[in-house]
């Protein structure tokens, strides 16, 4: 019966939408995701456990069809996964013991400046840097902030990875595979802690990403990075604003 109710419906979109996205970008799905439920009101706890319990699924099939495809390193994979993980379940924690109302308008600044970020890659060229070689405070960071925000592996691990240098088929399929491992930690945390997840919310943002997935990869070759990168930062900077207005009027 729930599967029906049009608010399953317009959760089946935003996931639908956010993996188009994030399949051509290799980022946006947890921070578009979470900025359309932080927008509809569900507690920020809520709507992190939410998006990362669907995104076990999601990211399990993508990071299989990258490692299919060739496009993925394994020695980065190793070297994001552990402090991928140790910083997504201390952000978890984090988020599960604050009082939602205190930590939405962080949150929704949070996803702010991430738009601000995505906006900027769309229209400027980042200068090629050598390649990283401390990965664990960048996988440690992800993890965390991807866990408090909702979404923010890709647009923090992804980026960085591209701006220094690693070439692009390889860091986002090794960075969407140690996601799917960074997202199990994430999700059996909140779900330890709250011992709830908003399952409708979940199932729809899992069925929507599900059936996305293979129009994701036509997506990644055939639509233009910019224009996508822009129109979702302003989508985000659209409803953090709305969010952050909402919680101080």
């Amino acid at each position: 019966m729930m599967l029906i109710e049009p608010s399953v419906l317009i959760f089946i979109l935003v996931g639908f939408l956010a993996q188009i996205v994030d399949g051509a970008l290799g980022m946006g799905y947890g921070v578009l995701s979470t900025s359309v439920l932080l927008s509809l009101g569900l507690p920020p706890a809520i709507a992190s456990a939410s998006v990362h319990t669907a995104e076990v699924f999601v990211t399990g099939v993508s990071g299989l069809a990258h490692l299919g495809n060739g496009n993925v390193e394994r020695r980065l994979v190793l070297r994001l996964v552990v402090p991928g993980v140790l910083g997504g379940i201390l952000g978890a924690y984090v988020l599960a013991r604050i009082p939602g109302e205190q930590i939405k308008p962080m949150v929704a600044i949070y996803l702010l400046v991430m738009g601000v970020v995505i906006l900027r890659r769309a229209f400027r060229r980042c200068a090629s840097m050598p390649a990283p070689t401390r990965l664990a405070p960048l996988g440690f960071a992800g993890g965390f902030l991807d866990s408090v925000g909702g979404g923010g592996w890709g647009p923090i691990v992804t980026s960085t990875l591209l701006a220094r240098g690693h070439a692009p088929r390889s860091a986002i399929g090794s960075v969407s595979l140690a996601e799917f491992f960074v997202t199990v930690a994430q999700a059996g945390t909140f779900f330890a802690l709250l011992r709830w997840v908003h399952w409708p919310v979940a199932i729809g943002l899992l069925i929507g990403g599900a059936l996305a997935a293979p129009l994701a990869a036509y997506a990644c070759r055939r639509l233009p990075a910019r224009v996508v990168m822009g129109l979702v930062g302003a989508l985000i900077l659209f409803l953090s604003v709305r969010t952050i207005y909402r919680a101080v009027v």
